[in-house]
């Protein structure tokens, strides 16, 4: 049975979203990254980057989330959209765009030390991940979905990170891009959805952000490289 390797941040639970959707068998693995499971020696056997999500398939290991989600659809044949360039154009734009920039905007809006200046890289990550929004919110204009005329993967790729737009951007910042909107209520709403939000809830994850979460989750607070 394939091992899902995850916890309850975006990434991963776009994969849960997929394999519910699939209805593909799979054996959730958790990996609580605010105790550093993330760095046992068995797990970066399966990811040697030390990030979740991954999957392992009967020996097949993939990792990095935008990757599993074509993995398993050219796999299963299911959410696939015909169209190839299209489908890796807006995959790889969420992948390389929405999903860094979303990361770095939460990280100096919310993490990073509030006894340090941050207000360059704050202001730079809060407009870059607003750019990549409506960006989206434009291409959606008239489209029910990012490609083609079905639901897909890319729209599950969105929906991962789009449902923390209000804790990256402010409570109101979901007003500023209607059709990401509508589309992520689509996909909210769907029982799929819901299984893979609650996923997490059947498993115990350290919940404090206290030193030794923070040592794990940011590695650069303590190492300096240049």
């Amino acid at each position: 049975m394939l091992k899902f390797y995850f916890n309850g941040s975006p990434n991963p639970t776009k994969i849960a979203l997929y394999l519910e959707e699939s209805g593909l068998p799979f054996e959730p693995v958790k990996i609580d990254t605010r105790k550093g499971e993330q760095f046992t020696p068995e797990f970066l056997k399966i990811n040697p980057n030390g990030k979740v999500p991954a999957i392992d398939d009967g020996g097949t290991i993939v990792f990095d989330s935008n990757a599993i989600l074509l993995y398993l659809a050219e796999k299963t044949g299911k959410f696939l959209p015909s169209n190839r360039a299209e489908l890796l154009s807006w995959l790889m734009f969420i992948a390389s765009g929405v999903g860094p920039f979303s990361g770095q905007a939460v990280h100096f809006k919310h993490f990073a030390p509030k006894d340090q200046n941050h207000d360059y890289a704050h202001n730079r990550y809060q407009y870059e991940t607003d750019r990549h929004y409506k960006v989206l919110d434009s291409h959606l204009e008239g489209r029910r979905y990012i490609v083609g005329d079905s639901y897909s993967i890319v729209d599950m790729a969105l929906w991962g990170w789009a449902r923390m737009v209000p804790f990256k951007l402010g409570d109101d910042a979901f007003a500023r891009y209607p059709n990401v909107k509508r589309l992520f209520d689509e996909i909210s709403a769907r029982p799929a959805a819901a299984r893979a939000i609650a996923l997490k809830d059947k498993f115990t994850f350290k919940a404090e952000m206290d030193d030794e979460a923070r040592a794990n989750m940011f590695r650069h607070m303590t190492t300096k490289v240049a």
